[in-house]
């Protein structure tokens, strides 16, 4: 790929528009974020009672809890 673009010849005939569309050849195999490995096998070990304790019940417009909740 590269010997042929380096040629004058193609480098004249390739508009802005078709170098573009070149770009995704070379940058699709890079993964930015990392690899995840994920272990579909086991769960997380979340602690569910505890996550709803740390939830703030509903509220009203004046930001006052509503009656009847925590």
């Amino acid at each position: 790929m590269q010997q042929v673009l380096a040629e004058e010849k193609w480098a004249d005939m390739l508009t802005d528009a078709d170098r573009r569309a070149l770009s995704p050849l070379f940058w699709t195999h890079v993964n930015p974020y990392g690899r995840f490995e994920l272990d579909m096998n086991s769960r997380l070990d979340l602690d569910l009672a505890a996550r709803a304790a740390t939830v703030p019940g509903p509220r009203t417009s004046d930001g006052a809890r509503v009656q009847g909740r925590r």
